[in-house]
């Protein structure tokens, strides 16, 4: 067990590593000019070459790509990201401010998403063939192929223009101050924005869901199930429940991935203020602090995601932390070994 959780926070640091430096790569080799892109052209072909030079040393953009990762990095270690040149103030308190909106909205979106495509998947498994099945499966395939963004556009056209039962956007209403805002006006900017990332991640699970379903209600003990006159709904509560709910909650947790992803369209669809709009903004005026703290950020919720599902399949199958346990313990021969020749 120590072995795998020193593996673990070896990934964990390397990933870090890993994402910090492509972020600042892909900065460096984008043909955003972070000064022409705040500043403006106008002004900054209208500037002499001393005040270009000072707005190029205050964006960055006059230093190599490796002294700006270095000096961003070494700051980082000491709890430092730096300084969002973009909304003027510390990387970590924009991530702050703004991260409580989008943690608020995948939330929503993963637990609705997730009991919605479980409660499909198990519906079409057990109903295999028929016309809830085909309605389920052309369900899924459909919104597995539609592009997130534009979802968001037709539901925000639907909802919000046409019919006028949600907001335009953002995540309060115009003019009312933070401390003003309600719970239920919160709710209800939020409302439309999660309906369309919970619709999205159904697809997923419910396909997934579905085909356990049926390698369940095909099983011997379900069989012997049958034949003692038990219902099929009751076989599917007494029975079926237990090994269909933790597969479906383990892929759920792999899925956080997908859900940050569609986050970011969608709060730039709907101008909601979070991450994701905040990562867009700092892409396009070239942030490559913001940036980078907002991508270290995502990849550790990912990897967080990806780590409780990798426990969660151990639990639902011993045989794969045995599994892993033995290769650990090769491995661990393999190096004593080594050392010895």
């Amino acid at each position: 067990m120590l072995r795998y959780a020193a593996g673990q926070v070896a990934k964990f640091v390397l990933l870090m590593l890993a994402v910090s430096l492509v972020t600042f790569a892909l900065v460096s080799a984008s043909p955003v000019d972070p000064a022409q892109a705040n500043v403006g052209q106008a002004a900054l072909a209208s500037m002499g070459d001393a005040k270009r030079a000072q707005v190029a040393s205050y964006w960055g953009s006059d230093l190599p790509f490796h002294e700006r990762y270095l000096n961003w990095l070494a700051a980082a270690l000491h709890g430092d990201f730096g300084t969002s040149l973009r909304f003027n103030a510390p990387v970590a308190d924009v991530i702050a401010t703004r991260a409580g909106n989008t943690l608020a909205l995948m939330a929503v979106a993963w637990v609705v998403g997730g009991v919605l495509g479980f409660a499909l998947g198990v519906a079409a498994g057990v109903r295999r063939g028929s016309r809830l099945d085909a309605a389920v499966k052309g369900y899924c395939y459909l919104l597995a192929s539609t592009p997130v963004f534009w979802l968001a556009l037709v539901l925000l056209v639907v909802f919000s223009v046409q019919l006028g039962w949600f907001p335009m956007g953002f995540s309060a209403p115009i003019g009312v101050a933070s401390s003003d805002v309600t719970l239920a006006d919160a709710l209800h900017h939020m409302a439309l924005p999660a309906i369309t990332l919970s619709v999205t991640g159904v697809a997923n699970i419910a396909l997934h869901t579905r085909e356990k379903t049926i390698d369940v209600m095909e099983s011997d003990y379900v069989r012997f199930a049958r034949t003692r006159g038990e219902s099929t709904w009751g076989i599917v509560l007494r029975h079926g429940l237990r090994n269909l709910a933790m597969p479906a909650i383990t892929l759920q947790f792999a899925s956080i991935s997908e859900i940050f992803g569609g986050s970011v369209l969608v709060e730039q669809v709907f101008s909601y203020p979070g991450l994701g709009q905040a990562a867009v903004t700092a892409g396009l005026g070239g942030d490559a602090a913001l940036l980078a703290g907002i991508a270290v950020l995502s990849a550790a919720l990912v990897f967080g995601g990806n780590l409780v599902a990798n426990l969660l399949y151990g639990v639902v199958d011993p045989r794969i932390a045995l599994r892993r346990g033995k290769l650990s313990a090769h491995a661990a021969n393999e190096t004593a070994e080594g050392g010895a020749l």
